[in-house]
């Protein structure tokens, strides 16, 4: 399965959101072509810890080692040198440009305009380009300028704001949720724009922001209504809608999820606990909702008394929606994830076997076949010879002299 096999991607990407995009892309089948900075590439490259045949190490023991979160961020993309401020790299990208069908960048805002590399300049030369920009704010708009990583936009998206317990900080997302999500909606808008392509022959060049991302999935909850009732934001590890929430057994943590009256019912069954049905503050999801403290209290005070396997089997012999709250070790270490695919090896294109660590994979299963297995990360300008030898038509010694006057 590679669906989108003969689509070529020219990447211009650092850091997490535009690389964690190109990589899906590739997943898919894309060729995708990471395109880095002479002698230093991505500055993630630089950040440790550092894997490599003989493990993982504080510092680089050899050109082969990589920083393991490059070799997370990096899979399946081929990795070619130049730079674009030098004349002759930048009418090698624009050639470079005309066989392909995408370029992906999350520069600063205005970056490839300034190097006269932006859409106007690349449809000029392939007319159905489809060009996508990640940015924090947007390429337009009062924040545009601004500089962003994740925590800044977690933080003027208002995220952090409705995040953490009532009583406590505003508090950030414990992964990069903006960094990550919001290449998920550039790939399928790459998509979307290649499918308007096939029809039109016309690429377009599309706008993706990180904060505009957040605020559109924040906001597909009823905030306002908090705000207008002046209700807390924050709520923690519970819900204000019935005692949907996180519970104490006396051994560890459990989720459980009851928001219908047959919800409520079969936790009274699952708990022994009659009384649940009998109190009237308890008789409706807008009575539990009123009284969502006092049912939780009660609750609590049955769960408490239960090991953390003897509360789950009594909530799922009962059909309650109900979790154990598990360490990310457990979960790196569930087969579940491995036999499925969402967690995979973490591999590295100069070595032949995988490194130490865990890479995510693709969560979701095609009927028609598996995704092809990813080439592991690569080396910087990895693919020099391959890519400017296939689609410049250079040859070695041309290499050799652009090597030698910086271009590559």
């Amino acid at each position: 399965m590679q669906p989108l096999k003969g689509i070529r991607v020219l990447s211009v990407t650092v850091y997490l959101a535009g690389p964690f995009c190109a990589m899906n892309l590739a997943r898919l089948g894309a060729e995708v072509i990471r395109v880095e900075i002479p002698g230093r590439g991505d500055p993630v490259r630089g950040n440790g810890p550092f894997a490599g045949a003989d493990g993982w190490h504080d510092e680089p023991q050899n050109s082969n080692d990589l920083s393991t979160r490059f070799l997370k961020r990096a899979q399946g993309v081929k990795s070619v040198t130049l730079d674009l401020k030098h004349p002759q790299g930048k009418d090698m990208f624009l050639e470079l440009a005309k066989s392909c069908d995408v370029v992906l960048e999350n520069l600063a805002p205005g970056s490839m305009r300034r190097l006269g590399l932006g859409y106007e300049e690349l449809s000029q030369v392939n007319p159905g380009i489809v060009y996508a920009s990640i940015s924090g704010y947007g390429q337009t708009g009062p924040y545009s300028a601004k500089p962003a990583h994740d925590p800044q936009i977690q933080g003027m998206s208002g995220l952090m704001d409705i995040n953490g317990d009532a009583d406590g900080p505003p508090t950030r997302v414990g992964f990069y949720i903006g960094d990550l999500v919001t290449p998920l909606f550039a790939c399928y808008s790459i998509l979307a724009a290649l499918r308007e392509k096939d029809r039109t022959g016309q690429g377009q060049y599309l706008d993706v922001s990180m904060m505009d991302t957040l605020v559109s999935l924040m906001f597909m909850e009823n905030l306002e209504e908090n705000i207008e009732y002046g209700q807390p934001l924050r709520t923690g590890n519970i819900s204000r809608n019935g005692p949907t929430g996180l519970y104490h057994a006396s051994d560890g943590d459990v989720s459980l999820t009851v928001t219908s009256d047959d919800q409520w019912a079969r936790l009274a069954r699952a708990l022994d606990a009659p009384q649940f049905l009998e109190d009237p503050r308890f008789e409706s999801f807008v009575t539990r909702t009123a009284n969502v403290e006092e049912a939780r209290q009660q609750i609590q005070a049955i769960i408490g008394e239960f090991t953390l396997e003897e509360a789950l089997n009594r909530l799922e012999s009962h059909d309650v929606p109900c979790a154990q709250v598990r360490t990310a070790e457990q979960v790196m270490n569930d087969p579940h994830f491995w036999d499925r695919g969402s967690l995979v090896p973490l591999r590295h294109a100069g070595l032949p076997e995988p490194v130490k660590g865990v890479a995510s994979g693709f969560p979701v299963i095609f009927s028609g076949g598996p995704l092809p297995e990813m080439a592991g990360a690569p080396t910087l300008g990895m693919h020099n010879g391959e890519i400017f030898s296939k689609l410049l038509g250079l040859d070695e010694s041309d290499l050799a002299g652009l090597k030698e006057i910086g271009v590559i």
